[in-house]
């Protein structure tokens, strides 16, 4: 029993325990390319914020892991065969109820573990911050945490070299033969400005990629993702232990 893991521990411990952070991970049920499966997403989230939360429990944060939401907001892959979507007011919904728990019971501080590129919770949060003034927000990428190309040969956001390393580490029973791993050609929009990142729209996921993969995952390794793991949560537990001690009447420096 992992006394950080929600879904794990129990009332004995909890009902004299005093929680500084909620960790709330969310993921997505998606294809990811052919050779991994489609709940890689929470296989990450909750892999990564456990083994977060494992480090900066042992120094004495105060924090608890909730179970994690399992679907993302999926609107660019609607024709994709088994692809879950969660609308953003959905989402919007199920914050504002889990907020409400976190309000009333005096656990003060959440943070939202993202594992999935199509959710984006800031200005959901703006809005929430408005009606919980005494709660502090936030959310992360995790996979944003690191310089990826100083792990990985190639670069990609889909089923690429990195996802396919950290399942690869994770959960290798459920990877699929390198010779059934699609090449994860990413078909560019017409207009450059999209490609510069500074004009937006959201990608017609079965016009822009044959195997549902961006990236290409041939050069993943089970000892790649051992390694990004150990030093992504170290990072992130770091900053899970700066969050529970944060004074939130003192969060700013002088």
């Amino acid at each position: 029993m992992r006394p950080y893991i929600l879904a794990e521990t129990n009332w004995k411990h909890l009902k004299n325990e005093k929680i500084e952070l909620a960790v709330l991970p969310w993921g997505a049920t998606e294809a990811h390319n052919y050779h991994l499966p489609y709940g890689t997403d929470n296989i990450e989230s909750e892999y990564l914020a456990a083994e977060s939360a494992r480090l900066a429990w042992e120094n004495g944060a105060k924090l608890i892991v909730l179970p994690t939401i399992p679907f993302g907001v999926n609107t660019g892959q609607s024709d994709i065969y088994l692809d879950i979507n969660l609308n953003p007011s959905t989402q919007l919904s199920i914050l504002r109820d889990i907020i409400t728990v976190l309000n009333r019971q005096g656990i003060y501080k959440l943070l939202i573990f993202n594992s999935h590129g199509g959710n984006d919770f800031k200005t959901m949060l703006r809005e929430l911050g408005l009606e919980f003034p005494k709660m502090f927000l936030c959310s992360s990428n995790w996979f944003q945490a690191l310089d990826r190309l100083k792990y990985f040969e190639l670069d990609g956001d889909h089923a690429e070299e990195m996802e396919t390393s950290l399942i690869m580490y994770f959960k290798p029973e459920l990877v699929l033969p390198k010779e059934e791993w699609g090449e994860g050609k990413e078909k560019k929009h017409k207009i450059t400005a999209f490609s510069e990142q500074w004009l937006w729209t959201e990608r017609k996921w079965s016009e822009v990629s044959e195997d549902t993969g961006i990236g290409n995952p041939k050069f993943a390794s089970k000892e790649k993702g051992e390694r990004f793991f150990k030093d992504v949560t170290k990072k992130i537990g770091k900053t899970l232990e700066e969050l529970c001690k944060l004074d939130l009447k003192d969060s700013y420096e002088s």
